[in-house]
């Protein structure tokens, strides 16, 4: 291998020589904890250092890094205590995930990590969206995220690229081309000669170097963090390296040709380096082997003190409580705290204009995001006349790429800043699913980082838009544990609650019914106010049976009630399904000893199912009926007319009732 030093002093040369050797002898010695059978798993990047290390030593400490399980190298050279790290990849408590997550699937603010998950390509779009943080706050910093080949293959690789492209955002792609995606060759992997020819096909520049060539990552990450930043734009820099070991250690590398090792063994990173510096009397044999002495003192003294931690002791109440962050006290006032007696009426598409409005002018940290949301107003003009009063840096339209947008919000969550994402129709959240359901939602419980973004569905049936554009999906999210599902069915709420919504450190579904925008009207107070999110309202009190419910079936119920007052129903509005309001939920069993939960949702796994077993468990000696549920029909939403009102709750909610009251 040839070096080139360019004009970097000893002292620096030495430096990155230690930030090599240091995480290849904790690796040499994890693999033989390994086969001791006193740790469970091991992702080894013997072979790969110089990126890990060239890239972190090239970047201001405060600078975030999402890397992946290989790069043990962007740890340590950000300083993380070895002690720690030792703790977290033996899932011990005292470590940084306090024993919920494997060896680097973890993040530390502290050094502007952020772990990655096993699912890789999410990762990409955070650095996104810490980097439009950095360009909003006019600071000259980059963020970097890694891939692996495989990894290249995702479509969250596109939808980030193509984020960061057409954002001009100053983010820096690290391709780790290791040759091999598990066990997966390149040639099967993809079919451009070189994946940096990838970078042309997004308008942006990239680069392809020797990624076991320490000096030459070191000196390019140097000059595209300059160009990022002075251009404000992204760039793409395909690393040519190797695996040494196997993905993980027990996959082994029998599939890799005996040759293809060899060769690539000639171009160890530190090996060929270490020669380097001796060469050039940068630096002694014997140097060399006080600073192995030494690290070898460090490691072994560090993991005996690892070792000594007590037994692991759980504690489910602590458990439960870090699912959520929790919440700061509010000097917002609370709807009952202001006088609503001449509150003007207004729609309830207003009244979610008006939340965002007045949260807009009261954080110039809140970031909103979605398709067609700026010029355009929004596929139902809810954010009509924003871009004019905010500007398009704050209110941002967004390519078709929903999971990257959600990456990009958790992004912005880690540097502070708030945002709401429009998905267009709430059924396109599936493609955005799994930034979701793994990011977004588990973020905090694994490492203590609070995702605040809100996430607003306009979504439900009844105008005839078929099975694409109706559905109204809350139980796949009520689901996930770290998510809050809000689904409000009264203009006044719907503000209250989204400011609240907006102002709550954790990820909300926000769930708007289409049906509800410019059907119902209501008062709603001027005042900038919150909801407190998990408490049920009683809509109306009645004495014969209760009727649980959220969203437009409210106003089901409520129409049903009009039109037949021989029976006196007690409505109770949720409001939100994540937290769920249980003493609301008994109350109303209480009250009647009959209760009917009515939804839009389809029947099978609807939510409902999940408040009738509660009540059947907790509330059984108060019923004096069977709890009955009514939803819609357990097929997709059809498009006709007449089919989609044979589809709804609501054409069975009269017989439903009847056969309840009359039991």
């Amino acid at each position: 291998m040839q070096f080139n030093r360019k004009d970097l002093s000893d002292k620096t040369l030495i430096e990155l020589y230690r930030q090599l050797l240091f995480p290849r002898m904790i690796e040499e010695k994890m693999l033989v904890l390994l086969r001791q059978g006193k740790v469970s798993k091991w992702f080894s990047g013997i072979g790969q250092e110089a990126i890990s290390v060239g890239v972190t030593m090239a970047l201001d400490q405060d600078e975030w890094i999402m890397p992946l399980h290989r790069n043990l190298g962007v740890f340590t050279t950000r300083q993380m205590p070895l002690q720690k790290l030792f703790m977290q990849m033996q899932g011990n408590k005292e470590g940084y995930s306090k024993g919920r997550e494997r060896s680097f699937h973890f993040g530390s603010r502290e050094h502007h990590i952020c772990g990655m998950i096993s699912h890789l390509g999410p990762q990409l779009a955070i650095a996104d969206g810490v980097a439009l943080a950095y360009q909003l706050r006019k600071e000259k910093k980059v963020a970097v995220a890694f891939s692996g080949d495989g990894g290249t293959s995702e479509g969250d690789f596109h939808e980030a690229l193509n984020v960061a492209a057409v954002w001009n955002l100053p983010v820096i792609f690290i391709i780790e081309n290791n040759g091999y995606g598990l066990s997966t060759p390149v040639n099967e992997q993809y079919r451009c000669e070189q994946l940096v020819d990838k970078a042309k096909g997004y308008g942006m520049e990239g680069v392809r170097i020797d990624g076991n060539d320490v000096l030459a990552v070191y000196d390019t990450i140097k000059g595209v963090r300059e160009y990022c930043i002075k251009n404000q734009k992204p760039y793409f820099i395909e690393c040519m390296t190797f695996r040494m070991r196997g993905h993980e250690e027990a996959s082994g590398i029998k599939y890799v040709p005996k040759e293809l090792i060899e060769e690539w063994g000639k171009k160890d990173p530190i090996k060929n380096y270490e020669q380097y510096l001796i060469a050039t009397n940068v630096l002694t044999e014997m140097k060399v082997a006080e600073l192995r002495h030494l690290f070898k003192d460090m490691i072994d003294a560090d993991l005996h003190q690892a070792f000594q931690i007590a037994d692991f002791n759980f504690n489910t109440e602590e458990e439960l409580a870090d699912v959520f962050a929790p919440l700061t006290v509010s000097t917002i006032p609370d709807l009952n705290q202001i006088d609503s007696s001449t509150a003007p009426d207004k729609r309830f598409v207003d009244a979610i204009q008006e939340a965002l409005l007045q949260s807009m002018q009261n954080d110039e940290q809140l970031i909103l995001m979605g398709q067609d949301i700026a010029e355009y107003g929004g596929a139902f003009k809810v954010t009509e006349g924003f871009v004019e009063k905010f500007g398009k840096a704050r209110v941002r339209n967004t390519p078709l790429c929903e999971s990257a947008i959600v990456g990009a919000a958790l992004g912005l969550s880690l540097e502070g800043f708030k945002s709401v994402m429009e998905m267009q129709f709430g059924d396109f959240v599936t493609v955005g699913f799994n930034q979701i359901v793994n990011n977004l939602a588990k973020i905090y419980y694994r490492w203590g980082q609070n995702a605040n973004t809100v996430i607003r569905m306009p979504s439900g049936g009844g105008v005839g838009a078929g099975p694409f554009h109706s559905q109204t999906n809350e139980a796949w999210f009520a689901h996930v544990a770290g998510l809050k599902v809000v689904y409000p069915s009264s203009p006044a709420d719907a503000k209250g609650l989204l400011i609240a919504a907006i102002n709550d450190p954790n990820p909300v579904l926000f769930f708007e019914h289409k049906g509800l925008y410019r059907s119902i009207n209501g008062p709603v107070p001027s005042d900038y106010y919150t909801i407190e999110i998990g408490k049920a309202k009683t809509v109306k009190a009645g004495m014969d049976l209760s009727i649980i419910t959220y969203g437009a079936a409210v106003h089901w119920a409520l129409e049903y009630q009009g039109k037949n007052p021989a029976i006196d129903i007690n409505i109770v509005d949720l409001r939100s399904l994540v937290p769920l309001d249980y003493e609301a939920i008994k109350a109303a069993v209480t009250a009647t000893g009959k209760v009917l939960v009515l939804h839009e949702d389809n029947l099978t796994g609807g939510f409902g199912a999940e408040i009738s077993a509660w009540i059947s468990e907790h509330c059984f000696e108060l019923l004096d009926a069977p709890v009955m549920r009514c939803a819609s029909l357990d097929t997709p939403i059809p498009f006709n007319m007449e089919l989609e009102r044979n589809y709804l709750a609501k054409s069975r909610l009269s017989a439903c009732i009847e056969k309840l009251f009359d039991y």
